[in-house]
């Protein structure tokens, strides 16, 4: 007989329409629905996760299955897709054909914050908790997120490598705001050209980009051929050109009021959110509980790090689910 951990991992696939815009959602465990408010098996607590950018569940793929475990299987865990960051399947738009129009700007970023509210809305019923973890400017996401509908049941909050603040004035954001805010359009020619390779030609060339480390996730090179569909890419470099703009001051208001759901968790070598952010928030929090990485994580921990970081995400949170 096999044990728990050699089990295979119930994952379930769904493309949906959110907010008008094609959806991408993972659900690691049994629970398909948990929008019927009168289904007595319904579980207390969902784990959602919300990307980073490129906000593609398949990133989450091996992060989603390693929670769910080290979780012994108790509690769903979800990823839902940025809007529009997907590419849809054979038969499917990546904008709903419809006559109404559900969001404005549902591709930028404030869409993207009313997509995961009414993601939620729809599709979790109001009686269960919440965790979410975030990662990036899903960290961004989540804070509006708790600002815009404090009536969601959010027990915790993971916030892992957040871009809450400063991100033009950032190392990478330096480098980054110039090509996105003004020179994006000129990557969209060399994208639409290669979209035309084989998959297999495709796979190969995200493995060269991805040679000088030691271990990749393999859900991660599946995902990433997602990257040669322009309107894929013309969604994922928008919504970056808005966060160059629009994430500047860190909502201390938010972070304040909601301190005590709030876990952060910094990088040494982030380019995104460098080490004198971490400084600065720990010295306005004294008491908060933010944390900086020993293990030299890198930005983009899906790559190379999933079971790592899921494993001290279950550790941290060991006392709030006692508690439930």
């Amino acid at each position: 007989m096999r044990s728990a951990s050699e089990e295979p991992v119930p994952l379930h696939e769904e493309f949906i329409y959110c907010c008008g815009a094609a959806t991408h959602v993972l659900k690691c465990g049994p629970w398909k629905d948990l929008s019927n408010d009168e289904s007595k098996n319904l579980p207390r607590l969902l784990f959602m996760i919300i990307p980073g950018n490129p906000g593609l569940a398949g990133y989450y793929r091996t992060f989603i299955q390693a929670l769910y475990c080290g979780l012994n299987q108790q509690y769903p865990v979800w990823v839902v897709s940025h809007a529009g960051h997907c590419k849809p399947p054979s038969g499917m738009e990546m904008i709903e054909d419809t006559d109404i129009k559900e969001l404005e700007d549902v591709f930028g970023l404030n869409g993207q914050v009313e997509h995961k509210l009414n993601f939620l809305k729809k599709n979790v019923s109001k009686d269960i908790k919440l965790v979410l973890i975030a990662h990036s400017i899903g960290c961004y996401i989540t804070l509006e997120m708790m600002k815009r509908a404090s009536e969601l049941q959010v027990l915790r909050s993971v916030l892992l490598f957040p871009t809450i603040e400063r991100m033009a004035q950032s190392p990478q954001g330096k480098l980054m705001t110039p090509l996105l805010c003004k020179l994006r359009y000129v990557l969209y020619m060399p994208v639409y050209l290669l979209s035309f390779l084989p998959e297999g030609v495709k796979a190969s060339l995200v493995r060269f980009a991805l040679r000088g480390m030691k271990t990749c996730d393999e859900s991660s090179i599946t995902t990433s051929v997602n990257l040669f569909s322009v309107d894929c890419i013309a969604n994922i470099l928008y919504m970056a050109s808005q966060e160059m703009m629009k994430v500047v001051e860190r909502d201390s208001t938010t972070i304040k009021k909601n301190l005590k759901k709030l876990i952060f968790y910094y990088g040494t070598g982030d380019s995104w959110c460098p080490q004198h952010y971490y400084d600065e928030i720990k010295m306005d929090f004294p008491d908060g509980d933010i944390r900086l990485c020993e293990k030299g994580l890198r930005h983009a921990f899906v790559l190379d790090a999933s079971k790592e970081m899921a494993a001290m995400i279950t550790d941290w949170l060991q006392d709030d689910l006692t508690k439930l």
